[in-house]
């Protein structure tokens, strides 16, 4: 399908839904005549925990806010909406349909529309006939496909493609949700359906992936991207706000393990020989991106319950017990492992973890300053069991063990830290980790992801 021009103007309201944006933004993006309205709705950014438990990665209320302005901007203008990856992880059971997803659809919008919800979560019984019939891969450092594991999982989501949006958009939806989708996707969908080549048209998904984050200065706001046969135009909608080529050609390095050459469903994006021309102190033209057709491949994530965890935030600033650290960790470890036992909690059946911020807390093992001595440091205590009374007893024991272990030459003869919070103990719940995180060759692309459509 073709919108009768030569070009695709597309707008992006901010990196994910909930983040926020100026409304004023969005009214001066529209003005410009886009064609389609979209917005990232989540990633594995934040972990596993989204898609094990179920929740959604931003508040209902901010997501709520969000939608109403893109909903209201979308049908005022008459252009689609579409959302990839929606409640943060992209599984059916995080974001039931409306209303129970966002309490209900924004009010006072000015229309009824039709809308497509595209599910992306994945029956075990059909991933276990793919691994069956040799059709997962493994991901570099990723766990090897095992059928196991899709038992263990919570739940599964499979990335999407452009297809089943475009489908979706095909079948006369005016309002998108897709599940778990490759970022990209929702724009480089649209471009496709109006004609234009895979590259520019997926060079320009990533560029609106983000919003505004090609452009300085950064912050969470409208971005405005124009698809042509051989480049893509970005401008953001703010006017205090502009892309330069050097700004645009950073953002077209992250997220990937490769600075060029971008691995999506059906094929690879090559920006390797890119040209990054300012058309204006505000705008940016970039060209010379290729595509090259691959068999179509799907990412799965999955993610299984893990524990369950408690944590306590503390720190000290006695330099005597910073100067002996290690050793004073290694008594606090010992000490909890005698308690813990006498309370029926085995070594194996717990794992205490101790963050050192103003040591290594950030890089851990890989920090490179080991010679550094700080003049104070703050602790996180984490414990992971296999249920919330285990961790918070052992949690209880480490905390008073930080607090009262000696160390050489001590003169306090009080607490050894100081806790900013009281209560102290934290219980957090469950815990959850990726269990399946690998590919799956599919024949159709429309095929793992149903779509259903509803007047609303």
């Amino acid at each position: 399908m073709s919108n009768g021009t030569a070009l695709c103007r597309m707008l992006s309201t901010s990196g994910i839904l909930g983040y926020g944006f100026p409304e004023a933004s969005l009214d001066l993006g529209m003005t410009r005549g886009v064609h389609m309205l979209g917005v990232d709705g989540g990633s594995t950014d934040p972990g596993p925990h989204y898609l094990g438990s179920g929740k959604t990665l931003n508040s209902h209320r901010a997501m709520r806010r969000d939608l109403r302005l893109m909903l209201r901007a979308a049908r005022r203008h008459g252009v689609p909406m579409v959302i990839g990856t929606c409640g943060g992880a992209g599984g059916t059971r995080i974001w039931p349909p409306p209303p129970t997803s966002c309490g209900r659809w924004p009010p006072r919008t000015g229309s009824d529309f039709r809308m497509a919800t595209i599910e992306a979560e994945q029956d075990v019984a059909s991933l276990k006939r793919a691994h069956a019939d040799g059709r997962m891969a493994r991901l570099p450092g990723g766990p090897a496909p095992d059928p196991a594991a899709l038992d263990r999982s919570a739940r599964v989501v499979a990335m999407m493609g452009p297809e089943p949006i475009a489908a979706a958009l095909d079948g006369g939806a005016e309002v998108v949700l897709a599940g778990r989708s490759s970022d990209p996707a929702p724009w480089a969908a649209m471009a496709m359906r109006a004609g234009l080549p895979p590259a520019p048209a997926w060079y320009a998904g990533k560029m609106l992936e983000c919003g505004a984050t090609p452009a300085v200065p950064k912050g969470h706001d409208c971005l405005v991207v124009e698809v042509g046969p051989d480049g893509v135009t970005l401008e953001p909608a703010a006017p205090e706000r502009r892309c330069t080529p050097s700004s645009v050609a950073n953002h077209s390095l992250h997220e990937n393990p490769s600075p060029c050459i971008h691995i999506e469903p059906g094929g690879i994006l090559d920006t390797t020989e890119c040209r990054f021309d300012a058309i204006s102190d505000r705008a940016v033209r970039v060209s010379g991106m290729t595509w090259s057709p691959q068999p179509y491949t799907v990412k799965l994530e999955g993610a299984e319950l893990a524990g369950y965890r408690a944590i306590s935030v503390c720190g000290t600033r006695d330099p005597l017990l910073i100067a002996t650290l290690d050793d004073f960790l290694a008594r606090v470890r010992d000490a909890v492992a005698t308690k813990a036992a006498a309370l029926g909690v085995e070594p194996d059946g717990y794992r205490l973890i101790i963050r050192r911020y103003g040591v290594d807390g950030v890089m851990g093992a890989s920090e490179p300053r080991r010679d550094a001595r700080p003049h104070e440091v703050g602790f996180v205590i984490e414990v992971v069991a296999p249920d919330q009374d285990s961790a918070d007893a052992v949690l209880a024991l480490a905390r008073v063990t930080m607090l009262h272990t000696d160390f050489p030459g001590r003169l306090c003869r009080e607490g050894n830290m100081a806790f900013p919070y009281s209560p102290s103990d934290v219980a957090c719940g469950p815990v959850y980790r990726f269990s399946v995180f690998q590919t799956m060759t599919v024949d159709d692309p429309l095929a793992p992801f149903p779509i259903h459509y509803e007047d609303v």
